[in-house]
């Protein structure tokens, strides 16, 4: 048991990710996703937590384990072409999960999408939120646009606005 990450998790609050993550912010996430989407036909998805439970943290739930559930609770999964990407960042932890469906993330793999996580976590430790998750948000549809670019208006299967979970 990490006791460091269990108190960071019992002690972070709602209020912290307001601070971090203001209505502004969160609007200018939706406006970079509704904007980047007009690139390809893919669909990006973002979802912010100020953290996990504490028998979460006891059990030992890492930020992907949630990630995965985010990404299913979501039904970034369930995209036509199989190309739904969620970023999903856990305050607490300062950590960002990238999850993509099967379709985008055989293109990407592991290490691509690693890479954009890292980048972000580097802003985040800066306290650029914003931009951080901005860059983010573009660098996932730069991949989306090389893979499966737009054609046509195409649907917008999954909404544009951040989620806090």
């Amino acid at each position: 048991m990490d006791w460091r990450r269990w108190f960071r998790h019992l002690f972070s609050t709602r209020g912290e990710l307001h601070r971090a993550f203001p209505p502004s912010t969160l609007g200018a996430i939706e406006t970079a996703i509704t904007e980047t989407e007009r690139m390809h036909s893919g669909e990006v998805r973002f979802a912010i937590e100020a953290s996990l439970e504490p028998s979460e943290i006891w059990r030992g739930r890492t930020p992907r384990e949630r990630a995965l559930r985010v990404f299913a609770a979501l039904g970034v999964w369930d995209t036509d072409a199989n190309n739904g990407v969620l970023i999903y960042v856990l305050l607490a932890d300062r950590d960002v999960e990238i999850v993509a469906d099967r379709g985008i993330d055989a293109k990407v793999g592991a290490a691509g999408w690693e890479k954009i996580c890292k980048s972000m976590e580097t802003d985040f430790k800066a306290g650029n939120f914003a931009g951080g998750v901005v860059k983010g948000i573009q660098a996932v549809s730069q991949q989306l646009a090389a893979h499966f670019p737009r054609q046509g208006k195409g649907p917008n299967e999954l909404p544009d606005k951040p989620v806090v979970v």
